[in-house]
């Protein structure tokens, strides 16, 4: 499997955003007392980082690393590399993997969904091991895809040395791309979200109470719909969760808390779901622009047609202090003059999102529409035009 998927150009957003510093100046509510060394929580759905903290010190990654293998099993599959159905072997080495497991052994033969579901809701290192070997060939081979994602994804400070976790020399990640992985695997594979919101799950003969899933999060709070947890003695306890709420005149708003190397099980969800009911409280939604709808419509030359719509496939959201939606403004930085052709989804500019006067964010436009290029009686009368402007 060969395929990898590249960054998107929205998810630099919030990889450069330094939300320390502005949130300061900008005197927005403090994030409340996080018992983690290194907590983040991103509204994924402005793509902003609201709280931060050692977000790019290097980690253990624990079992936080089946984010990256589920990834590469939902591209197998929707690459039709694999399905659901098919029925992959257990090696011994899957059967012997230490630590959390599903209990499946050589004389199986499961289905991808099932051990799809052992390695997500059980956190099986059996689960994982025998999907790593069903699509990459080898474990080694299925590492290496896993690093060549990575690096795709932007995940500058994240190195695999396995498929599931287990604590190894140099087996390290960051919040901040543990955020960008999980927000991709959200964007990238919504219909396989559902294997991270399933509360329980066991494979038939296996042990029913090793079933719960170990994101506590989606048994206490109803809004909470994945993601994964991690724990070894290297790593601490940590969660990476998401929510998503309903607002008036926005519609869902989604969060995405990332809290590592807390104290205890109890503890990482505990925090964590107070970094969540912070960021809905501590900060208002604000939609700028409707899915589809252009933010400008400029003057495009040496085309078919005369003007471009410029804006966003999805609706234009921004987060900012509650109670401070009066004092957002916004500018659009592009090019002049735009020349055609323009493909639909071509970049196109930007539209800056100032706070009083503090930037906030920074979004970038794209065309909504196609412009062929005019023929050479259309570009030559431009160009005459240009010449004068």
């Amino acid at each position: 499997m060969k395929r990898i998927l590249p960054a998107l150009r929205s998810l630099a957003l919030f990889a450069a955003v330094a939300p320390a510093a502005f949130w300061a100046h900008a005197q927005a509510p403090q994030p409340p007392e996080i018992a983690a060394r290194t907590y983040m929580l991103v509204d994924v759905t402005a793509n902003q980082v609201l709280a931060a903290k050692d977000i790019d010190a290097p980690v253990e990654q624990a079992s936080l690393t089946k984010l990256m293998t589920g990834y590469l099993v939902f591209d197998a599959l929707r690459a039709k590399k694999v399905t659901l159905d098919q029925k992959l072997p257990v090696s011994v080495r899957a059967w012997k993997m230490p630590g959390s497991r599903m209990f499946i052994d050589p004389k199986m033969q499961v289905p991808v969904d099932d051990l799809l579901k052992g390695m997500i809701v059980q956190s099986g290192n059996d689960a994982t091991m025998a999907l790593a070997e069903g699509v990459g060939g080898t474990v080694e081979n299925f590492v290496k895809l896993m690093n060549d994602q990575a690096q795709a994804l932007g995940m500058k400070g994240t190195v695999y040395k396995n498929p599931e976790g287990l604590t190894e020399p140099g087996h390290t990640t960051t919040a901040r791309d543990l955020a960008t992985l999980a927000t991709r695997l959200m964007q990238d594979f919504p219909e396989f979200m559902h294997y991270y919101a399933t509360k329980q799950y066991s494979y038939p003969g296996t042990p029913a109470s090793n079933g719960n899933n170990r994101n506590m999060l989606l048994f206490r709070d109803p809004t909470v719909d994945g993601l994964k947890t991690g724990h070894t003695a290297a790593a601490g306890y940590c969660l990476v969760a998401t929510s998503k709420r309903d607002f008036p005149n926005v519609g869902q708003r989604r969060l995405l808390s990332i809290v590592l190397g807390a104290a205890s099980e109890n503890a990482r969800a505990n925090e964590s779901q107070k970094l969540l009911n912070w960021g809905y409280t501590a900060f208002d939604a604000v939609k700028l622009f409707d899915a589809g709808q252009p933010v400008a419509t400029p003057a495009v030359w040496k085309g078919t047609e005369s003007t471009i719509r410029i804006g966003r496939a999805e609706a234009i959201v921004v987060a900012v202090p509650s109670d401070s939606a009066g004092k957002v403004t916004t500018q659009i930085v592009r090019q002049d003059p735009l020349v055609a052709p323009f493909t639909k989804g071509q970049a196109i500019g930007s539209l800056k999102v100032v706070l009083g006067d503090q930037p906030l964010t920074e979004v970038p436009l794209v065309a909504l529409d196609g412009v062929e290029q005019a023929g050479v009686l259309g570009r030559a009368w431009d160009a005459i035009r240009l010449w004068i402007k």
